[in-house]
């Protein structure tokens, strides 16, 4: 077998930058992978991405099946339309240092259930149709 040489890094999303306390796959996100393309990489190891229990360990999750809600970008929702920017700029200070899960979390959790409600008000026929699917056929898990 002949492999070619390649390198990468390893690296969890929620270690990105982020004024919303946490990285996520908003525009840090982004900008990290444009990174790793003009340096030549060609891996990005990001580890588990389930919902973390006890520790805040991406080893210990709920689920196989979820994905990880704080890795949810707030200025995507905004983009979609179901948050406004004064709702993501309504926050607690968060370190650009460490992260307070507990901190983030609560934020997080409050924001995407606002998000989740406008989302349930304002979506069309099709995409409700198309959501209500998606809960039957993965009720299992969710």
């Amino acid at each position: 077998m002949n492999f070619p040489r390649a390198s990468g890094i390893l690296l969890h999303p929620t270690s990105l930058p982020s004024r919303f306390g946490i990285g996520d796959f908003g525009d840090e996100a982004y900008q990290f992978v444009d990174f790793l393309e003009r340096t030549g990489q060609t891996y990005w190891q990001i580890l588990p991405l389930g919902p973390t229990g006890y520790g805040d360990s991406p080893y210990s999750s709920f689920s196989a099946f979820a994905g990880n809600t704080l890795l949810i970008a707030p200025q995507k929702i905004v983009e979609d339309g179901f948050l406004t920017e004064e709702e993501t700029i309504e926050r607690p200070y968060f370190s650009v240092d460490r992260v307070d899960f507990g901190s983030v979390i609560e934020w997080k959790n409050n924001l995407l259930k606002r998000a989740f409600e406008r989302f349930r008000q304002m979506t069309d026929e099709a995409v409700a149709d198309s959501f209500h699917k998606f809960c039957d056929s993965n009720n299992f898990w969710l």
